[in-house]
Formats: C-alpha cells, sequence, structure tokens
C-alpha cells in the first residue's frame, strides 16, 4: 500500500484531514486502515504503481466489492423468500445489483466528489458511480471484515432499497422482455442501429425497431446498448397491453 500513499504527498495535512472526514461521513464510522479507501477513490488515469510495479486503482476492489455485494444480497433473498427457487433468487439478485441500480447508489452517496483522477468528473458516464459502489464495498470488506461489510450493505442497500414485492414487478432490461415476448408469440424482430451522430460532438447511434416488419419504436444514444435498451423501453409501453397478457409482467 506504499504506492498510494504517495498521490498525497503533496497535498497538506488538512488535505489528508479532509478525506478521512470525507469518507467517514459516508460509512458512519472511522476507517482503520485509510489507504484501502483511499485505493477505492483512485481512478486508473493517475497511473500509480506501488513498489513492485503492481497498477493501484479501484478497480481490483470493484471486483472484490461486486463479489461481495453479490453475497450479501443473495444471503439476504435465500432468508426471506424461503419458496424461491433458483431461477427466481438469481433473476431478485440480478434487480438489485443492476448495474443502473449501483450507479443510482453512487450518486446518492455523492462517491464522484472524493475520486482522484486526471480526467474531467463532467466526462465520466454513469458508471463511474456504480464502479465506485462497488470498490467501496470491498474497501470496508478489507478494512473491517466481513460482519460489518454486510452491516453497511444492510443499511445502505437492503433496507432502503429491496422491497420483495416492488422488485417482482421490476423490469430489468426491456429489451430482454421484449426479445423474449417476441420469441414466445412467434413474432420476427429486428433491431436496426446505425450511426447517427448529427451535429453533436460526440458520437451517436440510432435504431428502428421493427415486430413484424412494422417499426414500433426508435431512440437514439450514445451507445448501440443505450440506443436499443431505449427503443425497447418504448416499444413495451405501446405495446404493454399485449404483452402483459402473456404474463411477461
Amino acid at each position: 500500500m506504499k504506492g498510494i500513499r504517495n498521490i498525497f504527498k503533496s497535498q497538506s495535512k488538512n488535505d489528508k484531514g479532509e478525506f478521512f472526514v470525507a469518507i467517514s461521513e459516508i460509512l458512519k464510522f472511522k476507517p482503520k486502515t485509510l489507504n484501502y479507501y483511499k485505493t477505492a477513490f483512485t481512478h486508473r488515469s493517475m497511473n500509480i504503481k506501488d513498489e513492485k510495479g503492481h497498477i493501484i486503482n479501484y478497480e481490483r476492489l470493484e471486483f472484490l466489492g461486486d463479489a461481495m455485494l453479490s453475497a450479501v444480497i443473495a444471503h439476504h433473498l435465500y432468508t426471506e423468500v424461503p419458496g424461491g427457487d433458483e431461477g427466481y433468487l438469481t433473476k431478485m439478485r440480478s434487480k438489485v445489483v443492476s448495474r443502473e441500480h449501483l450507479n443510482e447508489l453512487g450518486k446518492d452517496l455523492k462517491l464522484i466528489d472524493i475520486v482522484k483522477s486526471k480526467i474531467p468528473k463532467g466526462q465520466f458516464g454513469d458508471n463511474i458511480h456504480g464502479n465506485l459502489f462497488e470498490a467501496l464495498i470491498g474497501a470496508i470488506y478489507l478494512d473491517k471484515g466481513y460482519l460489518n461489510c454486510e452491516k453497511f450493505i444492510q443499511k445502505r442497500v437492503i433496507d432502503p432499497y429491496v422491497d420483495i414485492e416492488k422488485l417482482e414487478g421490476k423490469v430489468i432490461s426491456y429489451k430482454s422482455l421484449l426479445i423474449e415476448w417476441c420469441q414466445k408469440e412467434k413474432k420476427v424482430f429486428d433491431y436496426n442501429v446505425y450511426e447517427d451522430t448529427g451535429n453533436d460532438d460526440v458520437k451517436h447511434f440510432s435504431v428502428k425497431l421493427s415486430i413484424d416488419k412494422k417499426v414500433v419504436a426508435k431512440a437514439r444514444a450514445t451507445s448501440k446498448k443505450k440506443a436499443e435498451e431505449k427503443a425497447s423501453k418504448r416499444a413495451f409501453f405501446a405495446l404493454q397491453s399485449q404483452i402483459s397478457k402473456g404474463g411477461f409482467i
């Protein structure tokens, strides 16, 4: 962990104290090993390595946090829904730890405010928020152990957000839902995606979603995946009455 301390060599003692105060406010407890949390908020653009040449950033902690979050949520669902089979529990866990939900959690905690990066914060995509949240979970696990990590997840994720009845009706992917419905109903679907930059500085993609050769929705976004999901959501609401009859919602 020596390398991570180099980030803060040029900072004043007051700066270091500000990080401690900020992370303590987020955690609602005082960290034991502060360097874990400094790593959790170090972006790869800082290009820092430890004495062995290992790159220091939040990505390894993000991996660890993802595993810890999934384990704690899985345990909660296993306990709370004794009648749920493997498929049901897996689907419910996916809804809790969806990228969209993790991004919202990261935004709520304003984690991006304390990240160390050479990239302007305004240029980050939404996923930075969820990535930092997972890295934070990983840091808590290393610093305080499983039980305290579980308590944090219980307080910040499960208690305020995990409502079994609401989760059962939550859609993770409109595209997956629409494709499943089309396949069951033997309908032919097609996502016609093409570049549509227009006057924007950032590349955009447009998509026309057709079902049985009829265009039912159009959308535009900064990636093919986002454009397809956006069009699928519009098509879902346009066809909601038909889809609900098939038991998909």
